[in-house]
């Protein structure tokens, strides 16, 4: 007999290292045709940083996102940055890239100022020219800007950028502290169906729901739910590096006898986004990376409760774990 259920699970997920002390370092630098280069020391995993990083920089001075050359080839040459880890890139380092854009956004419009004969508060900056807000048609190329500092003036046009989360002192009697840099909060519910003579488990839905903070990419934030919810079921159903332990038996040693998730496995997968924008964030960004396989496997854990009456402590769940449960109750 096959019977169906579903669960809920809810989880929050701190951006950054606990207590802080993880800086992001940047650099921005503008080239003689008006393009930057954006140098940083955030690696990109897969999890798209250099383009969303690109996209900040650009937001701040006016350009479009293929006019900034992201560099992070080597943590010789590139400003520190504690790591691509704790979910912490965005945030942090895109805290550190806004700051350096608008150092390097101010030089810019002070020297254009000189030129536009006005002030630099009189001034903004589109599409790769600063204008006079009251009269676009007084402009002049961010590519003649540059030109004139590098030699004109033996100047050149940069930005410094930096961020770190302050030290949070701790109440000695309560303990309380304020730990986090910002937290993100996510929901998931799945929907199961569970064969009772065979013990299989097959996951129909999951329909995730996450507080990003500000989606600086919404598609990239999706995707990123999307992968995680497959590595959460994968973490739920399949996934076991020792699955007679405390023995090591039958280890397994590749990817040939070690259970991972296919595209025929996911069911349907369904991501939803909530804009709660962060106060330790110049744009509000929160970090959900690592957070978005988290919520899966206690979500699939109740929805085979849900089903079955069973109540799964220990992960995967396995064919075996569901009819010695039935078996049990």
């Amino acid at each position: 007999m096959k019977k169906r259920g579903k669960g809920i699970a809810s989880i929050f997920y701190p951006t950054g290292m606990s207590g802080g002390g993880d800086p992001s370092n940047a650099l921005i630098k503008m080239k003689l045709d008006g393009t930057i280069d954006l140098m940083v020391g955030s690696i990109d995993i897969g999890q798209g940083c250099k383009t969303v990083l690109a996209q900040l920089a650009a937001e701040e001075l006016g350009l479009a996102m293929e006019q900034v050359t992201v560099i992070n080839d080597n943590t010789d040459s590139c400003p520190m940055d504690t790591g691509t880890f704790a979910s912490r890139v965005t945030h942090s380092m895109g805290n550190a890239v806004v700051m350096a854009a608008r150092e390097l956004r101010q030089e810019i419009l002070e020297l254009a100022a000189a030129d536009l004969k006005t002030s630099p508060v009189n001034l903004t900056i589109e599409n790769g020219e600063v204008k006079i807000k009251q009269s676009p048609d007084k402009k002049i190329s961010l590519a003649d800007l540059a030109g004139k500092a590098t030699f004109g003036m033996g100047k050149i046009l940069a930005g410094r950028g930096g961020y770190v989360k302050a030290p949070t002192a701790k109440d000695e009697e309560t303990g309380a502290c304020n730990p986090f840099a910002t937290a993100a909060y996510a929901t998931t519910i799945a929907e199961v169906e569970v064969d009772t003579e065979t013990g299989q488990v097959e996951v129909l839905q999951l329909i995730s729901v996450y507080d990003v903070g500000k989606a600086i990419n919404p598609m990239l934030c999706e995707g990123q739910i999307d992968g995680g919810s497959v590595m959460g079921l994968g973490m739920a159903l399949m996934e076991n590096l020792n699955p007679y332990y405390p023995g090591i038996d039958f280890q397994p040693t590749s990817f040939a006898d070690y259970m991972i998730p296919v595209s025929k496995d996911t069911g349907k997968i369904i991501a939803k986004i909530i804009e709660r924008p962060s106060t330790t964030s110049l744009y509000g960004t929160k970090g959900i990376g690592e957070m978005t396989a988290n919520s899966e496997a206690p979500a699939i854990v109740n929805a085979v409760y849900n089903a079955i009456g069973v109540r799964i402590t220990d992960l995967p769940i396995t064919p075996e774990k569901i009819i010695r449960g039935l078996e049990e109750k």
